[in-house]
């Protein structure tokens, strides 16, 4: 009797023990370099652990796109940084002269503008610096959901470093200004001599006298321009568009502004900024019409379409 009943569970049980446990066999085992025997639902399992897989790798690559954003952001972080610490040391150095020279009224007068017109310079740049890094936060927030090409950051970033380091040479000018063996001449004397060694070509000299300028807010528009030219003669075209934005944002309605423009175009168009370029060109030629601006304009547009 204990013999039939334990032959009859045998003939039941071992058929279930065997389909229930196929992977004995290695049939069904999705965790295999190369599974088989699997059934519809393991199919469908391992195609999705691979599309998992690619899923992770993909979000690994954007992850590492964001850690260089964000070191190159932390970088710009440290020049504002930077920048802010030398506005607070010009003011400590200010209050400092006034305690120690109030005798001498006169000159503190004259250091007391000269520095806060530096630091006045120091704010604005420090403010724009800003809202470069604002813009740059967005681009890495929104870096998941939108794709932005190698050229086009390389772009952006390159605009940043000419702007870093337009502001870091008027920093630096600003605070030698003081210093200058300039400083005996009147602003409008060194504007006549800046302007005579500009036509005489001799740029290095002529941007010194424009530099002094600027650190001391004397014609910053024009001051700005003319180094922008000769830049532009010198070709060393992306410093000169650097220059011609700032002076163009300084004062957009000036007498040489056709040639600003123009030069600006043309200098877009060397540094291979074609598609600003070609807006600039078109600008030119509606603007002003019927000029010498407005035909070369037209002439180099039509080599680019």
């Amino acid at each position: 009797m204990n013999k039939s009943i334990i032959l009859a569970f045998i003939a039941i049980y071992l058929p279930f023990k065997l389909s229930a446990e196929p992977s004995a066999f290695g049939a069904g085992d999705i965790n295999n370099p190369s599974p088989y025997g699997l059934t519809s639902k393991e199919k469908l399992l391992l195609q999705n652990k691979k599309e998992l897989k690619k899923v992770i790798v993909k979000s690994n690559n954007q992850a590492n796109k964001v850690d260089s954003l964000r070191e190159r952001l932390d970088g710009l972080q440290s020049i504002i940084e930077s920048l802010s610490q030398k506005s607070h040391e010009n003011r400590l150095n200010l209050n400092s002269f006034s305690i120690k020279n109030e005798l001498e009224l006169k000159n503190i007068n004259e250091y007391e503008k000269g520095l806060s017109e530096a630091n006045e310079v120091n704010i604005f740049e420090i403010d724009k610096l800003k809202l470069l890094i604002s813009e740059l936060s967005t681009i890495i927030d929104t870096i998941n959901t939108s794709y932005v090409s190698k050229n086009e950051f390389n772009k952006l970033v390159n605009d940043v470093n000419l702007f870093k380091d337009l502001v870091s040479k008027e920093l630096k000018s600003a605070s030698k200004a003081k210093k200058s063996s300039l400083s005996k001449l009147s602003n409008g004397d060194i504007e006549t001599k800046a302007k005579k060694f500009y036509d005489k070509k001799n740029y290095t000299k002529s941007i010194e006298y424009y530099e002094y300028l600027i650190s001391k807010n004397y014609k910053p528009a024009r001051s700005h321009y003319m180094i922008g030219e000769m830049n532009y003669y010198r070709k060393k075209y992306a410093e000169a568009i650097a220059y011609f934005k700032k002076s163009a944002s300084l004062y957009s309605k000036a007498s040489y502004m056709p040639d600003l423009m123009l030069h600006t175009a043309i200098s877009m168009d060397k540094t291979g900024d074609i598609s600003n370029a070609i807006n600039f060109y078109e600008a030119v030629i509606s603007k002003y019409p019927k000029t010498s601006h407005s035909s070369t304009a037209l002439d180099r547009l039509s080599k680019l379409k």
